[in-house]
């Protein structure tokens, strides 16, 4: 056990090593620069996250780490321009509307004993009731989103280890700024609990191609093949998560 806690501490230690942040003035206002060390990237590059503003510069060695937060001011312009285009953050709170299994859904207060969040599709567009004190609202239906995408991954995830012969040693959710879901080389599923918000076919692909690594570890043809039996087109779901799954980030910031 010793050594295991040995392991992980110098995990940490390497994780806080790649991943620092600093503040920036930039219009009179000292907003969050997350600095980022990847020895893949070629050169010094700024991004600003499209939906959450997140800004981020990615290094390509500690010595260019160094030279990150320069970079990023010799930039400020770009960044504010980006910055100017990135819609409000939405709490989950009353009136707030939010997108669920592919459909916008308002929040609003519920009565009665059906449980502290539930759906109510009785209208024209979904409800997403929530019952309690106001406070307390943007945590209960934040708790009602993970497990709806839990349950909605679990069963997924059974369905495919069916039909594929093989299933995962560990299924996590979490929420994952640049991965929809991940498989690793010890057979761990880890997905995004944002997916719920994201149609149906959006999500059974997630989950499909996460499944298919535990066959292929890698994006080859056979990987594609094997993929295609699972999802009849899926030029579709990679067309929506291109096009919307920034989106998502919106919702319920971190």
């Amino acid at each position: 056990m010793a050594a295991k806690r040995s392991r992980s501490g110098k995990a940490r230690r390497i994780r806080r090593q790649l991943v620092e942040r600093a503040l920036m003035r930039l219009d009179g206002e000292r907003i969050p620069i997350t600095l980022r060390l990847n020895p893949r990237a070629r050169r010094l590059i700024v991004k600003v996250h499209p939906s959450t503003g997140e800004v981020t510069v990615t290094a390509p060695s500690r010595q260019g780490l160094e030279h990150a937060m320069e970079f990023a001011r010799s930039e400020k312009d770009w960044i504010a321009r980006r910055l100017a285009h990135v819609p409000p953050p939405v709490v989950l709170e009353l009136g707030a509307r939010v997108p669920y299994r592919g459909e916008m859904a308002i929040i609003r207060r519920g009565e009665g004993r059906r449980g502290p969040v539930w759906i109510d599709r009785e209208g024209e567009e979904p409800v997403i009731r929530v019952t309690g004190e106001t406070g307390h609202i943007p945590r209960r239906v934040l708790d009602f989103l993970k497990r709806e995408a839990r349950k909605s991954l679990d069963a997924r995830v059974t369905c495919y280890a069916e039909r594929l012969g093989t299933k995962p040693r560990r299924i996590t959710v979490r929420d994952t700024a640049s991965r929809w879901g991940s498989c690793s080389s010890g057979r761990s599923l880890s997905f995004s609990w944002r997916l719920i918000m994201a149609p149906t076919f959006v999500l059974d692909y997630v989950v499909a191609h996460e499944m298919t690594h535990l066959r292929e570890m890698n994006h080859g043809r056979r990987f594609w093949t094997l993929l295609s039996e699972l999802v009849e087109d899926v030029r579709r779901p990679q067309r929506w998560l291109n096009q919307h799954g920034s989106t998502l980030h919106r919702f319920a910031p971190k």
